[in-house]
């Protein structure tokens, strides 16, 4: 959700209109369909899903704080988001809805091996993960383009809680990220800053 002074027309995401979120702002809002099931899918799809659940549960932890620390113990030298060079998922699985606009679009995961054990798992979480964000991505400059000016992610909802969800977001988006920080959004807003909100709860 990103908000304007003045009325933004963004193809392929909705809007604007008056007053729906801020007092006295104009509200574009663009959005990626169920990406928190389409994670569930993936993860819950692979073999190696069984495993990950015994060892989740024998740490008292949840799949995906668990499929965090795997991907630390694997990443070596590197930064995390590179385990994904050979592994690339297109996101949507159940159409596009910004900036898009084209419910018949479907997706794909390319670069999978023969090996399905855990790390692979665990890479296939991560490259879910940034593709959503590429898809936040997507729209963020597909609304740059429109006129918007958007320099701050604000997360809410579930998958804001996801310390990877966040910093893949961060890092593809070039945004500075912020969780649950709607006092300082408003806060900003009434400093005449023009500031892009991330829901991502709302689309699952």
């Amino acid at each position: 959700m990103g908000i304007s002074t003045d009325p933004i027309f963004v193809p392929g995401v909705w809007g604007p209109y008056f007053s729906a979120m801020v007092p006295g702002f104009w509200l574009n809002e663009g959005g990626q369909s169920v990406t928190g099931k389409l994670i569930d899918h993936l993860v819950q799809g692979h073999p190696a899903f069984p495993e990950l659940q015994a060892k989740a549960t024998a740490r008292c932890q949840s799949i995906y704080a668990y499929l965090n620390s795997h991907l630390d113990l694997i990443k070596k030298a590197q930064s995390v988001g590179f385990l994904t060079v050979d592994l690339h998922v297109w996101p949507d699985f159940h159409g596009n809805r910004s900036p898009l606009a084209d419910l018949t679009l479907k997706g794909m995961v390319t670069g999978l091996k023969l090996s399905q054990d855990l790390d692979d798992l665990a890479i296939l979480y991560l490259a879910t993960v940034q593709a959503i964000a590429f898809g936040t991505r997507f729209i963020i400059e597909a609304m740059e383009a429109a006129g918007h000016s958007i320099s701050t992610l604000f997360l809410c909802g579930g998958l804001s809680k996801n310390p990877l969800f966040v910093q893949m977001h961060a890092d593809i988006t070039g945004k500075c990220g912020e969780e649950e920080r709607v006092i300082l959004g408003l806060a900003a807003i009434g400093h005449h800053q023009v500031l892009g909100r991330l829901r991502i709860g709302a689309y699952g």
